[in-house]
């Protein structure tokens, strides 16, 4: 249970909660703020975006009002935002109230536990051109150091290694191995991973897209319809595009939750992936059990 977690939590240390999606992250990083005080500070690339609240399962302007929530909704659909724009945000943050720091992307918290490489931001032109070609065209460039570390089933990833490459002559995983000192070393946070087996995670999933298209999802859809370009990171979040097809007609609703809902699944399971093998000694608790009331 909650309850029982919480009482074992150092309130002096920073808590960072990982998880994939439909975990309950959220709900527990709140319920922690709660009973020992802190804010809430968002580690989820799409929830930084002021376009999708219900999309990208924001916390509710209610639970936003129950304890601070930093880092969420702060980003223009269009602005480029990267991880080290999340590091740098992130950093004062650190010496403020104690920070609960929540979401799945899991290159945030490895910056903020191991450090982030300063690499030269990428030139417009440069990033335009990548946006038109083929993942695995830009995956068969990259040098093998960089291509064995980075997950090549995600276009976003792999574009981002090959721009690095190509405007830096350099390699990504050469300017990775040239890292600055964590913010947070081992021992000055509490870590946890919320284990979330397939056969408890996938229902939850089924339904959560259905319920956010419900929820105000196609509303905010038709509000960024004008505004929506499929080469922007903040429209690369799941469930926009297939939103954006109901709004459309390519798309009947049941169709666009059964694409959501696949690529959902496939996401997760990538996120279980990358925190087993990043997060080995975190915390693990059993997401399932957590629920229960």
């Amino acid at each position: 249970m909650i309850t029982d977690l919480i009482a074992k939590l150092d309130p002096a240390l920073p808590v960072l909660i990982v998880g994939p999606t439909a975990s309950g992250k959220s709900a527990l990083a709140l319920a922690i703020a709660e009973a020992q005080g802190g804010v809430v500070v968002n580690a989820d690339a799409s929830q930084v975006y002021d376009c999708w609240r219900v999309i990208t399962a924001r916390p509710s302007p209610e639970e936003e009002v129950r304890a601070p929530h930093h880092l969420y909704g702060h980003v223009a659909y269009d602005t480029p935002y990267s991880t080290g724009h999340w590091l740098r945000e992130v950093a004062p943050l650190l010496d403020g109230p104690r920070p609960i720091i929540v979401g799945g992307t899991g290159l945030y918290f490895a910056a903020l536990t191991e450090g982030l490489a300063e690499i030269p931001e990428t030139p417009p032109a440069l990033r335009a051109q990548g946006d038109t070609m083929e993942a695995g065209d830009m995956l068969a460039t990259l040098d093998p150091e960089t291509a064995a570390r980075i997950d090549t089933a995600n276009r976003a990833r792999v574009q981002r290694a090959w721009e690095v490459q190509t405007a830096t002559g350099r390699g990504l995983a050469a300017w990775q191995d040239d890292t600055a000192p964590p913010l947070l070393v081992k021992g000055s946070y509490a870590g946890i991973v919320l284990d979330s087996p397939k056969d408890w995670l996938t229902p939850r999933i089924e339904t959560r897209f259905d319920q956010m298209l419900r929820a105000g999802g196609l509303e905010e859809a038709r509000a960024m319809r004008t505004l929506f370009d499929p080469t922007l990171p903040a429209c690369r979040a799941i469930g926009v595009r297939e939103a954006m097809g109901v709004i459309d007609g390519t798309l009947t609703y049941a169709q666009a939750v059964e694409s959501a809902t696949i690529a959902t699944r496939r996401y997760a399971k990538r996120q279980r992936t990358w925190f087993r093998a990043r997060m080995a000694d975190w915390r693990r608790i059993d997401a399932e059990h957590l629920a229960r009331p």
